[in-house]
Order: structure tokens, then sequence, then C-alpha cells
């Protein structure tokens, strides 16, 4: 009975606010899109996140996305599941609440006497009555007793508005703060304007154009202009703040369409934006074709032999994968691929990404564009020359220009990963220039480019008391991104000195490695190691965490940090310690319990902090210490227990698709704890069966037929009908397809993966 309400309710719409079946083996079928919730990880606010996510209306890596918003203007969390009322459906392009959005504006119906204000406006709306999902969205405002649907392209979008009887039915448009206009034009049907909101990483010149035709006459209510006064029979407003009111005439059930598109190029290129993508489709012919677009891309993997709500988490997961970064380039009439540049204010030729931290998805989302996405990665790749070309560096953390936030050099990561796996189409020879560049001086803000790169080229590190900040965790990312370099620099024969100075600064972790404590620690100017110290303390010498998740921060060489700790016991029982020992906690560095950390807190594992991502490769380090069996115990406890399929259903920011990628990887039973090697390191799979679908054709799968709750445990395993006792799986062997099989259980195999040979890569052991 529970599976039958479910299929009506998934038919009905309602996946963000159904509680489902947990019985096993249901097929997933052919329709994936109904197993994606966008509503997951919306119930956050700025004390603790559940994923800090907002329902994405969008096509995969869409220039735009349309979102339902709750929160005031200029609120990074502008959707959030908790809230009880709508104030407009806003054009989106905020990566994370912490770097906010930009050129936001919003479309908002109300019948009766028209409202302004943006709170007083908001209507009352229920979950019950809200449909999400990644091709469209429904909500009934029931204030004014209107239904609003929105379904997307990658620079447009079609609105529906469902009214009631009214001589008094309209739509607000709100262009937003920071210098926006607005032009009414109603025998055309039309309303064009521009908004310029922005939170930083903008040129001067800097717009997004917008316009929107109705299909239906209207007549001009009026326009506001810096407060929340209709200027009556106004048609064009430019200011601060302004917005433009239109009416019509409804009955019972009437529908009102509109669509919208826009541009940072010009007015032209929205109207052309506009005809290219939608056209003369009706509301319901775009939504078939984004459904398409999404159904197409999810079928790339599919998984069987798993709960309704595993199938619900994971796809989500993999729609959560393919929104970052973002398109920020368009085609003009000669159908050439041009861009604005959010760093030198022009017009530019060629491909443009943006809205990505690389310190977030270095780690997962890109060595997943490399498996399931080579081409469009090719295209990220492009856009990084262009970039380096506007701005004179690579960007770390891009939005839409460059933007001060978090740390490393990993630019290199992805380029090399890219590059590594035999991906093409870029000039890889000018991003190895800005590469080199990158690892000798500061950018324009502190997280492009290397701040402290002075001390760490001269020392081996960056030291903790002379004012840098971070500074022990930005010499183990830098330390990384050297053995990232070494590697490309091989691949690209570059002369053998340079190719020594990168080999011997990816040992650079090496030096704030303290014995006596068998901890990474911030190390002063002379050599001696920052004191009174406390692995637990947040911040600091540390990015976001303390020295219980930093200390494995050395994906390239785990065989070397076993080495430090004196063996590889010794460190296995130091990772040990991360899941046993007390969840206790220093905030002196920020003055304030951050949300990190109480998201470690409420997890119950101890020093683990899954919620962020240093620690998040960990696990998988017990396949390089002869344990790989305590790695599947683990991986599977964290998908269990803080993965769902619910508003709340991740256990801290989902940045990007990182925390997303993470637990598609684990669910395949594979996980690239060192991009830019060809490994993936072995887990526990989820599902008794994954089949990916490769960009190449060829389709690699996962077989665990005995796969269940409790038997998570690896017992043997066989590649291709050969026995295999590798913890690992090579990026040749996945592409060229074929099959890996595991018989599972409940027992863990003390035997399999245990020697030397069977470890993954590391540097030190493998030069």
């Amino acid at each position: 009975m529970k599976k039958i309400i479910f299929s009506l309710l998934l038919t009905a719409g309602l996946l963000g606010q159904t509680t489902v079946s947990k019985a096993q083996d249901v097929p997933p079928g052919d329709n994936l899109v109904k197993y994606v919730n966008p509503l997951l990880g919306t119930e956050s606010d700025y004390s603790l996140s559940n994923g800090n996510t907002y329902p994405a209306i969008a096509l995969p890596w869409g220039m735009n996305f349309w979102t339902p918003q709750t929160g005031k203007m200029g609120d990074g969390w502008g959707y959030t599941y908790q809230a009880k009322k709508i104030r407009g459906f806003k054009q989106t392009h905020q990566p994370s609440p912490w770097i906010n959005d930009y050129a936001a504006f919003s479309i908002f119906p109300e019948t009766g006497k028209v409202i302004i204000d943006g709170a007083k406006r908001a209507s009352w709306y229920s979950h019950k009555a809200e449909i999400a999902r990644p091709d469209y969205y429904r909500a009934y405002l029931a204030d004014y007793d209107v239904v609003t649907e929105i379904t997307p392209t990658d620079r447009a979008a079609r609105f529906r508005f469902t009214f009631p009887q009214s001589d008094s039915s309209h739509v607000l448009i709100d262009a937003f703060n920071m210098g926006s206009m607005v032009k009414i034009i109603p025998q055309e049907r039309k309303i064009i304007g521009y908004c310029r909101n922005n939170h930083g990483g903008v040129p001067d010149n800097f717009h997004n154009y917008f316009v929107i035709y109705f299909d239906k006459p209207f007549t001009v209510a009026g326009t506001w202009k810096d407060n929340t006064k209709l200027s009556s029979g106004s048609t064009e407003a430019k200011g601060e703040h302004v917005g433009a009111v239109i009416t019509f005439k409804t009955t019972k059930g009437e529908q009102v369409n509109a669509k919208v598109a826009s541009s940072f190029i010009s007015p032209e290129q929205a109207e052309l934006n506009l005809k290219r993508e939608i056209g003369n489709d009706s509301f319901d012919q775009v939504k078939e074709k984004a459904y398409q677009a999404w159904n197409k891309q999810l079928n790339r993997i599919r998984v069987e032999g798993g709960t309704v709500d595993q199938y619900r988490t994971f796809y989500t997961a993999l729609y959560r994968t393919m929104l970052f970064p973002r398109k920020f380039y368009e085609r003009n009439a000669d159908n050439e691929i041009v861009h604005y540049s959010p760093y030198n204010g022009k017009i530019e030729k060629g491909y443009m990404f943006t809205d990505n931290g690389f310190w977030d998805t270095f780690r997962a989302v890109f060595p997943f564009f490399t498996l399931m996405f080579p081409e469009h990665d090719s295209q990220v790749m492009q856009g990084l020359v262009n970039t380096y070309k506007e701005s004179g560096w690579l960007p770390e953390w891009a939005s839409p220009g460059h933007r001060d936030c978090m740390i490393g050099s990993n630019s290199a990561s992805i380029i090399a990963d890219a590059y590594m796996k035999g991906i093409r189409g870029f000039d890889i020879n000018t991003l190895y220039d800005a590469i080199l560049k990158n690892t000798k001086s500061v950018g324009p803000v502190h997280s492009v480019g290397r701040y402290g790169a002075d001390y760490y080229n001269k020392l081996g590190y960056i030291p903790y008391n002379v004012g840098i900040n971070e500074n022990a965790a930005r010499t183990l990312e830098y330390a990384y991104d050297d053995w990232c370099i070494w590697r490309l620099a091989n691949a690209l024969d570059r002369p053998k000195k340079e190719i020594k100075l990168f080999a011997q600064r990816a040992m650079n972790y090496k030096n704030i490695f303290d014995p006596s404590v068998d901890f990474m620690r911030g190390r002063n100017e002379d050599g001696t190691f920052q004191s009174p110290f406390r692995p637990d303390k947040w911040g600091d010498a540390f990015t976001e965490g303390c020295s219980w998740h930093y200390t494995w921060s050395v994906f390239q060489d785990p065989a070397g940090l076993a080495k430090l700790f004196g063996s590889r016991d010794k460190m296995a029982k130091r990772l040990d310690e991360v899941f046993t020992t007390r969840p206790t906690f220093d905030d002196s560095y920020y003055g304030i319990q951050i949300h990190e950390i109480t998201e470690m807190l409420i997890a119950n594992m101890g020093q683990y902090a899954h919620g962020n991502q240093p620690i998040q490769h960990a696990i998988y380090l017990y396949n390089y210490l002869g344990q790989p069996w305590k790695a599947q115990m683990h991986v599977r406890d964290v998908m269990d227990k803080l993965y769902t399929p619910n508003p709340d259903g991740l256990c801290g920011d989902e940045d990007n698709g990182q925390t997303s990628a993470w637990y598609v990887f684990s669910a395949m039973g594979f996980y690239p704890v060192a991009p830019g090697s060809n490994q993936y390191v072995l887990g526990s799979p989820l599902f008794k069966k994954i089949t990916l679908k490769l960009e190449n054709g060829n389709t690699f799968t996962v077989v665990a037929d005995k796969n269940s709750h409790k038997n998570v445990y690896i017992e043997k395993a066989s590649l291709n009908g050969q026995t295999y006792d590798k913890n690992y799986l090579t990026h040749e062997t996945i592409e060229k397809g074929g099959e890996i099989k595991f018989e599972m259980g409940n027992q863990p195999n003390k035997t399999r993966g245990t020697q030397p040979d069977s470890f993954p890569y590391s540097f030190s052991d493998k030069k």
C-alpha cells in the first residue's frame, strides 16, 4: 500500500512534502526527474545549515535559475522551507548564502489592491500546494487566490498565472535595488528593464537586461521608484530601486502567460535569447523540453536495488552536481559564443562559467565532470583560459568575478585533473602559465593566487606568527596543488629543474606535522611550533575546521603521512579517534560558535565534521592503511545517517555540489581522494547495481548483488570476471567500460586489500 501511495504522490508531483516508503528493490524506471527534490537542504538558516540550498528551477548549468522568494530583498537565505510566505519569484544567480546573489529581479502576481512593499505583499502559501522539480515549480498564493507556475530554459523562462475572477489582477516586476530600470510598453504587451544588484565581483558597467512579454493585453497600473508608493499611470522608472505594475481583467481560472529572458550583454541580446530559447513554444512545450533535458542527464547513471528514499537522495544529489559553475555565455546574432566579462566589463568571444568556489569543488565535483561530463569540463577549462586573459588571474572563488573567499590555489587541481584524464580542446599552455603565476604571488584579493607565497616558497610553509591567517591550511593545500603542478609539468615535458622544484614542494606538508602530538600544527617563522596547541581549535591556523580535520589533507601522499605517524597502524589509530573522540571545540578564533561547529556536534560522530569539506575524503584513507573494511563501514554510516531526501537532508553547506558529489561518488562505490591522479578509491556501493553511461559510448557497471543495510562490507571483488584485490579503480578502467562485481557481507573481510600492492597511489611511494 505504501508503494501505491508513493506512486500516486509522485504523479501529483508532491516530491518535497512526502514521507515515502523505505521498501527495498523498487526499480527506478525511466522517469528519474520525479525522484529529484529541489527542496532538499532548504530547511536552513544562519545558525544551522541543513544544506543552505534553495529550489533551483533551471536547466543543467543554466545561466539563470528561478526560485520562490521567502526572504527579504538581499537576504542570502532567499528561500527557507520553514518560512510561511512567498513575496516573489526571483531570477537568481546565487551560489551560496554567504556569497549572496547578483543580477536578481522578481515577478509576483496579486489581486485587489496593489501592494508593493515586499514584506506586506507576501502571501501565505503551503508546501501541501507546492510542487518543486528541476523543470517545473508551482505554488498557490492564498492571499490572492493565484497559482504561479514556472518552467525554465538556460536564459529564459515561461510563467503561467491562474487568476480568480477579478477586475484587479496584477503582475509586479521588482527590479530590486542598487540601480535598476523598468519600462512598460503596453502596445507590445511588454516590459523591459535592467537590474544591477550585486555583492561584489562586478565591473562598473555591470547590468542584467531583461524583457518580459505577456499573452494578454493589460493596462498600466504604474511604476515605483526608490520607495513603495505607486506612481499611477507611469510607464517608466529609473533609480536606486524601481518596479512596475500591470493590471488585467480576468475570469475565474483564467491563465495569463508570460515569457521572460535576460542578458548580461544588452537588451537586444535578451530579446535574442528569448526568441531562440522559447520563441512561440507554449508553457507545456517549454516544460517538456526542460523535463527531457534533465531526464537525459539523470539517466546517465542508473541505480537499482535501493529504497525509494535512497533513489530520491541520489538523484537529488546528482541534480545538485549539475548546477554550478553556471554558464555565463550567450550566442550572438551570428550564433557565436560570446560573454560579458565580469572581469574587464567588455564583450568577449568564447566560453565563460562562474559561481564556483574551487576550495569546495576540486574535491569531487570537478572529478565527477572529468568522469561523466568531459565535454562540459573542456568548456569550463576554455572559460578558465578566458578568465586568465581577461583578469590576469585564475579564479578561485568567482561570483561572477573574483571574490575574496576561502583559501588555496585549487584551480591547479581541476586543470591538472582534466588534462591528466585526457580532456582536451583548451589551451593548456596558457593555463599552465597561469598556474605558475599563482605560485609566485597573491592576486587582487587574498583568495586569488597564493596569499603567503613568499614565505611558502622560501621556508616550505607559511609561518603561524607573520600575520597570515589559516596558515597551516594554506600550506597543506599549496603542497597538494604543487603535486598537481608536478604531475602536469611531467605531462607537458617542462624543464627538469621546474619538475624537481614542484616535486620538492609537494612534500611541504611534512613541515607542519608535529610528531610530538601527531597532528598538523601551526609553525612559527623560527621553526618552533605555535603554542599553546589544541587540536580542536577551529580556525586560526586552519580554515573552517581544526587539526582533527586538516591533519588528513595530504591527498597526494597518504603513505608519506603514515611515515610521519610512525606506521600505518598508528595513523589508523589516530583516524579511528576522529570518530570516537568527544566533539569538543575551541571557537575563540571566531568569537562565536560557527554553524560548522554546531553541525559537527549534533551529528554524534565524534570529531568527524562531514558538514564541511576538509575531512570528507578522510574515511577513504583506511584503504591506504591496510584496513579497507573501516572505510566501507564509515562511508555507509555517513550515507545512511547524514543524507536524507528531506528539507533537512544535508549535514552542512551543500557548497556548489560538493557535498552532493561526495554522496554520488560514494553511492557508486568509489571516490577521488587525490584529484590529479587517475585513481578512485573504493568504499561501499549503496545500491545493488549502478550503471554509468559514459560520454564515449561505453558502459561501466557496479554490481553488488547481496548489498543491504547490513551487508556493507566487501567480501571479495572481481573486475570483468577476474579476481580483483585492489583498493581502487583507475579512470582508464572505467572509461573502457566493463563490470566490477562485489560480493557483500555483514562481516568485514580483514584479509582483502590489506597488502601494500593493493593500496592506492601515494607520491612518496610511486614518484
